[in-house]
């Protein structure tokens, strides 16, 4: 009986290491999101900082876009949550990501 395993090699030609730290709670939600989402912390902690690198650049867009047409409706914002399929629009800070205080 023959079995065939499909193998898939990715070659990386140069890559950037960094050592980082994190409170330990920080540590174990990686480690755990990375297992759930069946990558290594590496590739998981590298898709999250290519998430927040867009995340960035869009608030930055959005930011040139109401400098030059003005800011946003609350009528504006309640038809994007909607599409989004969101309940509400939620006020964030572009810079940080996280909910305004």
């Amino acid at each position: 009986m023959n079995i065939i395993v499909g193998v898939t090699i990715v070659f990386m030609t140069t890559v950037d290491r960094f050592s980082i730290t994190m409170p330990p709670e920080l540590g174990a939600a990686v480690r755990l999101a990375a297992r759930t989402a069946g990558l290594s912390v590496s590739s998981w902690l590298s898709a999250a900082a290519g998430d927040r690198l867009r995340n960035d650049l869009l608030g930055a867009a959005l930011d040139d876009w109401e400098l030059e047409h003005g800011a946003f409706s609350h009528e504006e914002l309640v038809r994007a949550a909607a599409d989004l399929g969101l309940d509400s629009p939620t006020q964030v800070d572009r810079g940080t990501g996280r909910g305004a205080a």
